[in-house]
């Protein structure tokens, strides 16, 4: 009852946090949240009554929020101008201080700069919070009257040549102060005075830790991003921030390494049992009396049994980890070996029904929720990172290892070839790896009281508090009481908040925005268009190009490992040079264009149109995937942060039910003939790709 008494002052609305977090004597330039908060409460009242109509009413909280943005900015302006000056005195003194050799004091200088550095973080702070409460009062403005100022706000604002808007959500000056100070300091960084610069060495790490914190601050202000946040984006676990007040729940004592590394290795192997299928599914439908194209169905079958399985193994995981990574063990050890039999029994019925109970032991729920409520936030990032690449790693090994298994031989009456092999192979690592767990899992002992009582976020999905405006802070555990009617109207989000997660998928898609339906709709696309791509790529293949299955299996293998490459790019470099909006618009028509390359023109198809058209499909889908869900997180409601319904289980049910139409296109245009199969089956994710991108340029400025 103490701990949570605890959480429940700490996480506290953006309105005490403001008013909690604000410098003292910088109190008179911070956005006047309070009071945008009651006009928006006034302009509600006198247009319900007549008062005012929706123009007037846009004008005037126009003029009031470029009045709050502007004594904002000039204050910013200012600051920056007083650091800048602060900085260039300490050169000066830093020159002489070298000429000198005085290295005795170095470390007074040194001690200057970091003094600097704290001021810079302060102004980092004030930045951001000022930032989030613009973002708020949009949003709570486009709630309010149902009306989409935010778009019309910052297309306006924004976009003009004397934007102060710029001012605030680029940084662009002091970001330049930031360099100024790492340059100096990292001058200093041996005592006597190196002349080694960070523009001739990007790559040095500086020892001072004040550097680390302040682009800790720039980080979170600008949403910049490395190789590990990228991948845990793709992970859908959402870091807390260590700044927000939020607690780590997990001590070192309690992390238990080998359990993490069994939903990591069951990550690994459920990823390969799945697309070690796909070279070989259309040649085992055949030789079981059906149609190549029935491979769609093969594959798909396990998609349309995860939609279910994703379900009670988000509720599971309320509960235990132990017992649900048991019984998918034992699902999918049932499942491979009927698939494996069904050859031999010489029956389509029992290879789907394998599928199907291999499809229900999904337990990808499982393992995020274990990595979010089991790792110590100071490695959860990492541990986020390895749940995306053991997914890659899978789905790049499992055609490369359905291409080693090209053989043919009988054990008594059991038949071991292309087809069969796979289901016996993944049967024997997940009866090795169910005593793996059984021997070495252990349950976290904390588990009932941190799920039940202290953690805010329910969910393995789990997405923060305040994640619509970006910025990652724990939920409210209960609702906070006020002591005047005043404060009970600024509290309205944090009653909002408070209020008990989605209790059913139809309750939870209510709460979805057209932003979080657009970023849906764009997740279902690109997970459309990729299974189209790999599930197809078998019967296409060998149709127009007469491949065998090993050179299927080595081109679905190349395609997998470029996964972790990209996105090593993508989330070093790309992420910050431009913003996740731009790269999503940027990648939605470099998938266009990958799907549009893929149709079938003229008589004669090629290899190299069809292996090009591939990887700028398959790439940019990746690219996409990881901007998409990076968006997605900052869009959604809190209400789905937690319980079973939640963001994350939505997305994964887009992205599962994709697949699943995906595979049945794929079988339904077989009966057109295979010479049809391939135009046919790219419409449908043409047409949804073009639509995303309409889409996304309607709702472009929701994402600013």
């Amino acid at each position: 009852m103490i701990q949570i008494q605890v959480l429940n002052v700490k996480m506290v609305n953006f309105g005490k946090k403001l008013m909690a977090d604000q410098v003292e004597e910088w109190k008179g330039y911070y956005i006047n949240y309070k009071l945008m908060k009651k006009m928006l409460k006034q302009y509600v009242q006198q247009t319900q009554f007549g008062g005012k109509d929706r123009e007037q009413v846009l004008k005037e909280f126009s003029r009031v929020l470029d009045d709050q943005i502007e004594r904002i900015v000039l204050f910013l302006l200012q600051q920056q101008g007083h650091l800048a000056n602060r900085i260039e005195e300490l050169g000066e003194q830093r020159a002489a201080l070298l000429e000198q050799h005085d290295i005795s004091q170095v470390f007074q200088l040194r001690e200057a700069y970091r003094e600097v550095g704290r001021d810079l973080i302060k102004l980092l702070r004030f930045v951001d919070m000022n930032a989030t409460g613009i973002r708020k009062i949009l949003k709570k403005f486009d709630k309010r009257f149902g009306y989409r100022f935010t778009d019309y706000y910052v297309t306006t604002r924004a976009n003009h040549p004397y934007s102060q808007l710029q001012q605030v959500f680029k940084q662009v000056g002091i970001v330049a102060v930031v360099g100024a100070l790492s340059r100096n300091l990292a001058y200093l960084q041996d005592h006597e005075g190196s002349v080694l610069s960070i523009y001739d060495h990007p790559s040095v790490t500086l020892k001072d830790p004040i550097i680390d914190q302040v682009n800790h601050a720039v980080q979170k202000l600008t949403h910049a991003t490395s190789f590990l946040q990228f991948l845990g984006q793709h992970a859908l676990i959402i870091q807390e921030d260590a700044q927000s007040g939020s607690e780590d729940l997990v001590d070192d004592q309690s992390y238990h390494f080998m359990s993490l590394l069994l939903n990591l290795v069951n990550t690994f192997l459920y990823m390969v049992n799945t697309y070690i299928i796909v070279p070989t599914a259309d040649d085992y439908s055949v030789s079981l009396g059906a149609a190549a194209t029935v491979c769609g169905v093969i594959i798909g079958s396990m998609a349309v049994a995860q939609v279910f399985s994703s379900v009670y193994f988000s509720a599971w995981s309320n509960r235990s980890y132990f017992r649900p990574l048991v019984f998918s063990s034992i699902m999918l050890f049932s499942g491979n070996l009927l698939y494996a039999l069904a050859y031999d029994m010489n029956s389509l019925t029992i290879l789907l029904i394998g599928r199907l109970l291999c499809g229900l032991g999904s337990a990808r729920a499982v393992n995020r929720r274990y990595i979010s409520d089991c790792v110590p936030l100071k490695i959860r990032l990492q541990a986020s990172a390895g749940f995306v690449s053991a997914s890659a790693l899978g789905m790049a090994c499992g055609p490369a290892l359905a291409g080693l298994l090209q053989m043919r031989f009988k054990i008594y009456s059991l038949t071991f070839n292309q087809s069969t092999l796979p289901g016996w192979v993944m049967c024997i690592a997940w009866l090795v790896y169910l005593l793996w767990l059984w021997i070495s899992f252990k349950e976290p002992g904390h588990f009932a009281k941190s799920t039940d009582a202290a953690r805010p976020a329910e969910s393995g999905h789990q997405i923060s508090a305040n994640v619509e405006e970006g910025l990652a802070q724990p939920l409210l555990i209960g609702e906070i009481q006020d002591q005047n009617a005043e404060d009970n109207d600024d509290n309205e989000e944090e009653s909002e908040n408070s209020h008990g997660p989605a209790t059913s998928i139809s309750s939870a898609y209510k709460l979805l925005t057209p932003s979080v339906k657009v970023q849906l709709l764009i997740y279902f696309m690109l997970k459309y268009a990729m299974e189209i791509l790999l599930s197809e790529s078998s019967v296409i293949t060998t149709y127009y190009f007469n491949w065998s299955t090993s050179a299927v299996a080595i081109f679905l293998a190349i395609l997998g490992c470029t996964v972790l490459p990209v996105n090593a790019v993508v989330g070093s470099y790309i992420t910050n040079l431009f913003e996740d909006r731009q790269i999503l618009v940027a990648s939605e028509i470099m998938v266009l264009i990958g799907i549009i390359m893929s149709f079938r023109f003229t008589p004669h198809y090629s290899v190299p149109q069809y292996v090009l058209s591939a990887l700028i499909t398959f790439v940019f889908a990746e690219v996409l995937e990881g901007v998409n869900l990076s968006l997605l997180s900052r869009v959604m409601s809190s209400r789905l942060a937690r319980g079973t319904y939640n963001g994350g289980l939505l997305s994964t049910e887009a992205g599962t039910l994709a697949r699943v139409v995906a595979d049945a296109t794929i079988t339904a245009a077989g009966y057109l003939g295979p010479d049809l199969l391939l135009n046919i089956t790219l419409l449908p994710p043409l047409v949804i790709c073009i639509a995303s991108l309409v889409a996304t340029f309607c709702t472009y400025n929701t994402l600013y």
